[in-house]
């Protein structure tokens, strides 16, 4: 049975590799290029008018941030697959650090919804609290979004010390991947704790974050997974 089980590790991994790559790209776009086309941070006038003019490329990033979240789930236990046979009790913790990062991260994409339920409600709203409320609840979602980010840094340094240990891929990948989910936790805090600072961080903080994790992702794709894993 073991034998069966690991046989079919080296497809996981692929399929894990193609959802990681999915998550990469829908990510770069739902979650970064179109809130920087979109929001003008400090204008919710100019925020608002962004969507109603771009309406079709809003709902567009919306849906593509969805299933990036819905990718995340099977990842999750892909994951657990690749690791439990070094540490169920950790692997454990990788798959659960996805789930609840994608919970919430499901749970915050609510408030983009906001501005346009209110933007087919002007009537019963002046401009300026239909502005007002629809920024308000994107700076709920970047609340939402960075707190979910803390959760996925758990992850990366809980991955990526499983990586490095185990060596179920190069050991680089490990290091590269940690080093990633401190950038992850350390711009969360700063959010939370001093945002004038966090913004002076993004968006060079996520450069080793994406390093990390896209060197994991081609890893998956090209080489699989090293079967010869260590129990710790």
């Amino acid at each position: 049975m073991r034998e069966q089980i690991e046989a079919s590790l080296p497809f996981k991994a692929r399929v894990g590799g193609v959802l990681y790559l999915i998550i990469i790209i829908g990510g770069l776009f739902g979650a970064g290029y179109v809130p920087a086309t979109i929001v003008v941070h400090g204008d919710p006038a100019a925020t608002v008018n962004n969507i109603l003019t771009n309406e079709s490329l809003y709902r567009f990033g919306l849906g593509v941030h969805i299933i990036v979240v819905l990718c995340n789930i099977p990842l999750a236990v892909i994951f657990y697959d690749l690791f439990k046979f070094g540490s169920k009790s950790l692997s454990r913790l990788v798959m659960l650090f996805i789930l609840v990062a994608a919970t919430i991260e499901g749970v915050s994409l609510l408030n983009k919804f906001v501005p346009l339920i209110l933007s087919q409600s002007a009537a019963i709203m002046t401009a300026e609290q239909l502005q007002a409320t629809s920024y308000m609840h994107f700076l709920l979602h970047e609340i939402g979004f960075n707190l979910s980010l803390a959760f996925f840094s758990c992850y990366c340094l809980l991955a990526g010390y499983l990586i490095f240990r185990l060596g179920v891929f190069p050991r680089i990948i490990g290091l590269l991947l940690a080093i990633g989910g401190a950038c992850y936790l350390i711009n969360s805090f700063a959010n939370f704790l001093v945002p004038e600072f966090a913004v002076s961080l993004s968006p060079y903080i996520f450069i080793p974050c994406f390093f990390g994790e896209a060197t994991l992702c081609l890893s998956l794709l090209i080489k699989g997974v090293n079967l010869e894993q260590k129990v710790i």
